[in-house]
């Protein structure tokens, strides 16, 4: 289909941004790699009048580390997060979950502030950034504030992002240097995006057991979640197969299985479990 009509601006400042968005009364949207808005736009799912393009902002693109917490961001495309050496060095869960994200174009194109921002519950990054307690912060008409993405999303595309508001940065809390990561995902074939989609990272102490591990799933529900049963059960525990088997049995424990043409709840709850106890097998080996 072909979208509806509107106007097109370019902003060469954050700032500028939030003005624009402002004038629009509400009728603004941002555009910055484009994936997650472009097909809503084709169908008219969204019919905004004017299009914010941020692409060009600068700064929007740096890494860092501040702390104990690496900085990424919105605007850094899914290749170039696979591809950072601050980021694999860090984070090589954050690394993976980008090379596994969509094809080739969405990854050379794509930014991880609008896949996060979109609130699709099948995207791959809410997995790794429940997992690490993510922020978004967030630049608006009432100033900057930080916003876990724990709670972000409401439902299917639907989110806490303020009115003229944009994303400039994703924070990440930095997993301690012992504890082994991953993301595992059971990607739909025609899509790209995971059925089910598991970030695991834990380590183990001195004495044998378990003294960090986060488990976040995307993919299953109507919004992705963290594992907390399965991280409960693991804290301060010696890691062995059987332990693990009955870790991954509370990976749907406070989680709704959604329900569509590919997969029925029982199936979602069915490969939750076995994607869940292969991360953490990766990870507790």
């Amino acid at each position: 289909m072909i979208p509806s009509q509107f106007k097109y601006l370019r902003a060469q400042s954050v700032e500028e941004a939030i003005t624009m968005l402002q004038e629009t009364h509400g009728e603004g949207k941002i555009l910055a790699g484009g994936h997650s808005l472009v097909p809503l736009l084709k169908f008219r799912i969204t019919t905004p009048g004017t299009l914010v393009d941020i692409t060009r902002i600068p700064g929007l693109k740096d890494v860092r580390i501040d702390g104990d917490r690496l900085l990424v961001g919105a605007l850094k495309t899914h290749y170039e997060i696979s591809k950072d050496e601050t980021i694999i060095d860090n984070i090589p869960a954050l690394a993976k979950t980008a090379s596994e994200t969509g094809d080739l174009q969405v990854r050379n194109y794509g930014t991880i502030g609008g896949n996060i921002v979109h609130g699709d519950p099948v995207a791959d990054y809410p997995a790794i950034a429940l997992a690490l307690d993510a922020e978004l912060k967030v630049e608006g008409e009432d100033g900057t504030e930080m916003l876990p993405v724990d709670g972000f999303a409401l439902g299917p595309l639907i989110t806490m992002m303020p009115e003229n508001a944009i994303v400039t940065e994703v924070s990440f809390e930095i997993p301690p240097a012992h504890a082994e990561q991953t993301y595992l995902k059971y990607t739909h074939p025609a899509t790209g995006y995971p059925l089910v989609g598991v970030a695991a990272i834990a380590g183990t102490g001195d004495d044998g057991t378990i003294d960090y591990i986060r488990v976040g799933v995307t993919g299953v529900s109507d919004v992705s979640y963290r594992a907390r049963p399965v991280e409960e059960f693991l804290m301060g525990r010696e890691p062995s197969e059987e332990l693990i088997k009955e870790a991954a049995e509370l990976a749907v424990e406070d989680a709704e299985m959604g329900s569509d043409l590919f997969a029925s709840p029982e199936y979602r709850e069915h490969i939750t479990k076995i994607y869940v106890k292969r991360a953490l097998y990766e990870v507790l080996k």
